[in-house]
């Protein structure tokens, strides 16, 4: 059996409008959609290949009310919620939503970590040992990216919580970008965020087939382009981007054409190399 600890299962946007965010997403990076509602709770599955990637679910009137914005949310799996949760609590985390069984699904947890940045935790009844194939398949989530307040703290309490690993450590101009690993594969990176960045978060990139098709979708469907596109080392290229609700979201995918001047490539005494261009902001 596949040990799942530690690796991203689920991601959900939480927004204020399910219907516009349904046929935004959609369009934009090419999901299916299916209607999960239960009574008085609406929920929307995006599906790639036939298969779950994400979920959608209205923001709480409580929250709006709040002040709180809609937002992209990563839940991390592990063998128990309410352990980890506590855990999450001990190393100064906060918990926002305490361990909640769901029928036929499992239980979860949202916390965020003492930087205020927002995670989940799920222990799924059933654990889906193909889940990491999604990282490159299209429609899949491909990286994960904390902007953190100060990354070193911030690894030091994700690394206790879930036991992830340091990989290559990329230096930039931005000062020093930190890949993480989980079961020798490195899924994600950590940086201390731009000033221009007001609050901490977790920053989701999902897989696109042509990355100007896809720019010209979410520019069509009314959301905006923060910046991109950027080229990572592998000859991929990358958007950051948020939705007509003012979700924050990221896009990677090859380029199918390249026109002349559309985009002028940075040198790396620029970027500080071409592996911090992800985090170029």
């Amino acid at each position: 059996m596949v040990n799942r600890q530690g690796h991203f299962a689920w991601y959900e946007l939480i927004t204020t409008d399910v219907a516009g965010a349904k046929a935004f997403y959609t369009n934009v990076i090419g999901w299916g959609a299916h209607d999960a509602s239960a009574p008085g709770a609406t929920y929307m599955l995006f599906t790639a290949a036939d298969a779950a990637v994400a979920g959608m679910m209205e923001l709480p009137a409580s929250a709006r009310s709040a002040g709180g914005k809609p937002y992209w949310v990563g839940y991390v799996e592990v063998r128990d919620v309410v352990a980890t949760a506590g855990e999450a609590r001990r190393l100064g985390g906060t918990v926002y939503v305490p361990p909640t069984g769901i029928p036929n699904v499992g239980r979860f947890s949202v916390f965020a970590d003492p930087q205020a940045a927002i995670l989940g935790l799920l222990t799924p009844l059933h654990s889906n040992p193909d889940r990491a194939s999604t990282l490159d398949a299209p429609g899949g989530v491909g990286w994960h990216e904390l902007l953190a307040a100060d990354w070193e703290p911030a690894f030091t309490f994700y690394r206790a919580l879930f036991s992830w690993d340091k990989a290559e450590t990329v230096t930039g101009e931005l000062g020093a970008y930190q890949l993480f690993s989980v079961g020798g594969r490195t899924i994600g990176g950590m940086l201390t965020k731009p000033a221009m960045i007001p609050a901490p978060f977790w920053l989701y990139y999902f897989n696109v087939e042509d990355i100007d098709a896809a720019q010209r979708r979410v520019e069509a469907g009314g959301g905006q382009i923060l910046n991109g596109p950027l080229e990572l080392p592998d000859g991929s290229w990358i958007l950051r981007c948020v939705d007509p609700q003012g979700a924050i979201f990221a896009l990677e995918g090859k380029r199918r054409r390249q026109p002349v001047g559309y985009f002028e490539r940075a040198s790396s005494s620029d970027t500080g190399g071409t592996s911090s261009r992800r985090w170029s902001w």
